[in-house]
């Protein structure tokens, strides 16, 4: 790499696209110090994933992480209809990156079904293509609803079930001051961004007051208790989203959203979804659209034919646990 990058080298090989890959790989993997080459960590500026080479013959391919499962190439994202006594069917396909957040993916599909004219009223999504910011957005520039389980409050006063989290708190939004479950007042009210670049109001209390309180240990494990929150219309259409996730309607209604599971299985199963056949971004989301097309077609059939949708499996085992009635 120096002979090529020297200045007596001929400059044509530097555009050779092999030596330009082979270039970036060295880069991102190491770097020289005046005694010896080291391998490049993330303390010493390793890039993120989303432009790190993680395949030498795939430059779009990158390295994605998905709770303990982890793999380099890409994802899809499957849009399906769910309208009573319809067949079943694929209406869009969206393929991104591996790192791409299923939350960044939400508005790019919403305007995608707005140009097929098929933008729905309600939208029934995962936890990862929901979140405070979401609500408000997806209500506001497409007029759609979306419908799914928020994310839980991580907090341990939440998790624990017997402190104080931050729903415990009376907001004032027009003074700039909340009120904890004790009556004490905040007093200090500052609008922020936090490490994702989220707009976010950071509340405090006085050390005087907490030092004093005989609810402290439920409230807070610090000198005083500090509360962070989305900004307005955000955390009511959050907190609106939390409620209506306790009604039974919810319930209901949401049910219906365990078809894109089946469908993802039967893309995995029947067509290998999870398999890229092809190099490329463009290839992938081709390959893509033809399997979506290859099963709507599956679906049409079954639904001309009168078969009726396919119950969940039920395991081996669980079908042997499963009581015996005899008359």
């Amino acid at each position: 790499m120096a002979a090529i990058y020297a200045a007596d080298a001929p400059s044509w090989l530097r555009e050779v696209p092999a030596v330009r890959t082979l270039q970036r790989v060295w880069v991102q993997q190491y770097y020289t110090t005046a005694e010896e080459l080291r391998w490049r960590t993330e303390a010493d500026g390793i890039p993120p994933a989303r432009v790190f080479l993680s395949s030498p013959y795939d430059e779009e391919a990158h390295l994605a992480r998905k709770d303990t499962t982890q793999w380099v190439g890409y994802k899809v994202h499957l849009t399906e209809s769910c309208d009573e006594e319809l067949p079943r069917l694929i209406i869009h396909v969206e393929t991104t990156s591996g790192p791409i957040a299923d939350g960044a993916v939400t508005p790019v599909i919403h305007h995608a079904l707005q140009e097929k004219g098929l933008l729905p009223d309600t939208h029934l999504v995962d936890t990862g293509y929901l979140d405070a910011e979401l609500l408000v957005t997806s209500q506001r520039d497409y007029n759609v609803d979306l419908l799914g389980p928020t994310r839980l409050d991580y907090h341990w006063q939440a998790r624990a079930g017997q402190g104080f989290a931050v729903h415990n708190f009376q907001l004032d939004w027009d003074r700039h001051q909340a009120l904890c479950p004790t009556g004490r007042t905040s007093v200090s009210w500052t609008p922020a961004v936090d490490n994702h670049a989220t707009e976010v109001i950071k509340i405090k209390f006085s050390r005087k007051d907490c030092r004093a309180c005989e609810s402290r240990l439920l409230c807070t494990r610090s000198t005083r208790r500090s509360v962070t929150v989305r900004r307005h219309d955000h955390y009511l259409a959050l907190q609106a989203a939390r409620q209506r996730e306790t009604s039974a309607a919810y319930g209901q209604q949401y049910a219906k959203r365990a078809g894109i599971e089946g469908t993802i299985s039967q893309g995995v199963r029947r067509c290998r979804l999870r398999r890229t056949r092809y190099i490329g971004l463009a290839k992938t989301h081709l390959q893509h659209i033809v399997t979506a097309a290859a099963l709507n077609f599956v679906r049409l059939s079954n639904w001309l034919a009168g078969t009726p949708l396919a119950k969940t499996r039920r395991s081996s085992f669980v079908r042997l646990m499963m009581p015996i009635a005899v008359n």
